[in-house]
Parts: structure tokens; sequence; C-alpha cells
């Protein structure tokens, strides 16, 4: 496969710019606008591993090529995820001024390293087997037609709201056993746990923390009526009834909220309106993906792939360390950008464009990988399969009206509102 980008098994002399430069990606307006997809290519095709220092987020590291983010991912030891070392976004305290007691960074199982991390994964991890992903197929299906059925034909409306957040919503609220009248509540927490922005400013932080407090109270007093019922399947009484999470402080059970709201929330989210964008980019593919419906499930992948619904994460150095060449000192701050990884041309041919039977698709690392893998993809593949589906079954076609609104973040990289009408082919 041709490509332009620089092998990393090859010495490369590290790459240092000072901010403000356009390799400072933790700049939100590079996504909100969509101009991105420029500077990590210059990236991967000159200094796939680079330092940026100066940023509004302090110094650190950008890896933006698929074989030396799996590389990082595979060395837990050595990369930390764990809160206690910064935690697994952008955000540094300690470079933004925070006083510890407007501490921002919130302990929740993706953000530990192991043996925790294992503990308390195992945990939720039973929700998300194959086994489960069955039982709750049939109900998926059924929530998903009613929703589509319920859409107007040949008139505008905001395909954000009405399908990607409303079917996502859905499946969070049943999870958690989650009063049905309140669950966009649960939206509304997500969008407020998931900025990272929020933390740039005192009243912004003090605002966000004031949002996931009611968050916590809410589901305190669930987690209180549920405490002498029996086990069930949903996600609460699991972490009631486990040994590695039963005893979990306020700020723990907190952050293990916004892990499986944001996790479960924004991924699927976001892709189903990538779907709806994406193919809209790409007519022809969309035409070959509605004549070949077994194309799905791949396609699936593709749109995970073009999407990659969280930009980063962060791991930090807890030891000096060479990768491929660069000298990480212990402490340094480490973004995987899977944003690029996903359109690493060493990887994926015409990696820019959607390809619905891109053979190699499932090479996306949208999910991460090694042990902080997302628990909740299988769920994530499931109810995109099952949309997919769906709308082929009625032969719809999203139609864009305008460019969507985007969600202003380095993190979550997603859509806020998309004007859309459905037609037939």
């Amino acid at each position: 496969m041709a490509s332009a980008a620089i092998d990393e098994n090859e010495a490369q002399e590290t790459v240092t710019v000072e901010a403000p430069h356009p390799w400072d990606v933790s700049v939100p307006d590079i996504y909100v606008e969509d101009r991105w997809q420029p500077i990590f290519k210059e990236m991967r095709e000159t200094a796939p591993i680079n330092k940026v220092t100066g940023s509004a987020f302090g110094d650190y590291w950008n890896i933006a090529t698929h074989k030396p983010i799996q590389h990082v991912e595979a060395l837990p030891e050595i990369y930390s995820s764990d809160v206690k070392n910064g935690g697994i976004t952008v955000v540094d305290e300690e470079a933004l001024g925070i006083a510890e007691d407007e501490n921002f960074t919130l302990p929740m199982f993706i953000a530990m390293d192991r043996p925790k991390h294992t503990e308390q994964r195992r945990t939720v991890a039973p929700a998300f087997t194959p086994t489960e992903m069955q039982r709750m197929e049939a109900d998926i299906r059924r929530r998903t037609v009613e929703t589509l059925d319920a859409l107007p034909r040949g008139e505008a409306f905001d395909w954000v709201d009405r399908v990607a957040i409303e079917l996502t919503t859905q499946m969070l609220a049943i999870l958690f056993d989650f009063p049905w009248e309140d669950r966009r509540k649960l939206t509304f927490w997500s969008d407020w746990a998931g900025d990272v922005e929020k933390s740039l400013t005192p009243e912004s932080r003090e605002q966000r923390m004031m949002h996931l407090q009611e968050m916590a109270v809410y589901f305190k007093e669930l987690w209180t009526d549920r405490l002498n019922k029996p086990e069930a399947p949903d996600l609460l009484s699991r972490m009631i009834h486990s040994d590695a999470m039963r005893e979990m402080d306020e700020l723990e059970f907190m952050g293990n909220l916004v892990l499986l709201i944001v996790g479960g929330n924004d991924t699927t989210r976001n892709t189903m309106s990538g779907y709806a964008y994406g193919l809209a980019q790409f007519p022809d593919e969309r035409k070959r993906l509605e004549d070949n419906p077994d194309f799905i499930p791949t396609a699936v992948q593709e749109i995970i792939r073009w999407q990659t619904p969280l930009a980063h994460m962060r791991r930090t150095a807890t030891e000096d360390h060479d990768l491929f060449g660069h000298n990480i000192a212990a402490g340094d701050k480490v973004l995987l950008w899977y944003l690029s990884a996903n359109r690493d041309e060493t990887v994926f041919e015409r990696p820019d464009d959607i390809i619905v039977d891109r053979e190699n698709a499932r090479r996306q690392l949208a999910f991460g990988y090694g042990i902080h893998r997302c628990v909740g993809a299988r769920l994530a593949e499931l109810q995109v399969r099952i949309l997919l589906e769906e709308m082929a079954k009625r032969r719809l076609r999203v139609n864009l009206l305008a460019e969507p609104e985007r969600v202003s973040a380095c993190f979550v990289h997603g859509y806020r509102t998309m004007q859309t009408e459905l037609s037939e082919y």
C-alpha cells in the first residue's frame, strides 16, 4: 500500500513545537471547524511522535500513528492511566493552576491501573458479554423501529436530537434501570462530563462540578433504594453487589458514573450522527451500501473508524522510556490520537474516505487497544448495526440540509445538531 508516512522504526529526531502552533491539537477550534485532518496528516508524514510545549493544558507529546499508539497501550505499567498520575484526558490540574479543592479529575476504572482497574472492570464487563447482547438485541431493535417510524418524511428535523441522542439515552436508561421520564438528564450530564474545555476557567469548573454533584445525588438515591434488593442485571445493581465497587467513596462513584454515561452516550451517539453525515459526503459509497445491505457489519466498523467519537486518550509516563527513538521522561503527558491513527495511510488505504466494504476496517482504534479497550464496544456496534439494518429495511436515506454544528472539544469528537430530512430510495 502506497504511503507518504515515515517509518516509526527508523530513529527520528524529536520535533518540539511551542504553542501557539498548528500542532497544538488540544485547541477545540480545529474540531468545531472540521479542519483537523491536514494538521494530523502533516504530523504523520513528518513527525508522528512530537512534543508540544506551552499549550493551554501544559506540555504534552502527540502520538499520531497506529503502531506507536498500540505500543503505548500495550505497556500500561510504563504509561499510566491512573487519575493519581493525571488520568485519561489532556487536562492537567497543575499546568492549569487548579487548586486541590477545585480538582477536576475524577477516579474511574478507566483511569486506574492494575490491579484495581481489573477488579472494577470485571464488575461491569458481564453487562456487555455476547450473551447479554443477544438478550438485548430484540429490545434495541424494537426501540429503533419505534424511533425511525416516528420521524417525519420529507420534512426537516435534527438527526442528533431525534435519533442519535434519543436512541443512546434510552439505552443508558435501560442499562442503569434509570427513571424513564428523566432519561434526558443522562445526556445533559454526559455533555458536561465529557467537555474537557470546561476545565479552563474557574466559572466553568464550578458549573461542571455542580452538575456532576447533582448527578451523584440523583444516583445515590437510586443506589440507596436498591441497596437491600436482590442483584439485578442493571449496572447499579452490579456495582452494589460487587466486592470491588460497593465501598466506593463519593468521588469514585461519581467518576465511574461519568465513565459509563459518557462511554455509553458520546461514542454511540456520535457514531450514529457520523453515519448520517459521513455517507452524505460519499454518495457513491452510500449507494453501494444501499444496494448491498450485507455490507452493513463492515460498514459499522468503517463508520466508527471514520468518525472516531473520542479523539484521544492520555497516558502519563511512570519512568523514563525510549519510544521509537524519542526520550519520554517520567511524568510526561502522552496523548494517543485515535482520531489520527484511524486515518493512518500505512494502515488504511484512502483513509479520509468511507469505503463501506473496507477489508481491514476492524483495525480501527476508536475503542482503544489493550487492557483499556472500551468495555461497551460490542453494545455500541450492536446499536449502530441495528440502526443501519432498520434504515435499510425501510429503504430510508438521510439527506443533509446544512453543515452540522460540531462539538467544540478536543476529547469528544461529535455533533451538537444536524438538520436532515429522510427520503426513500
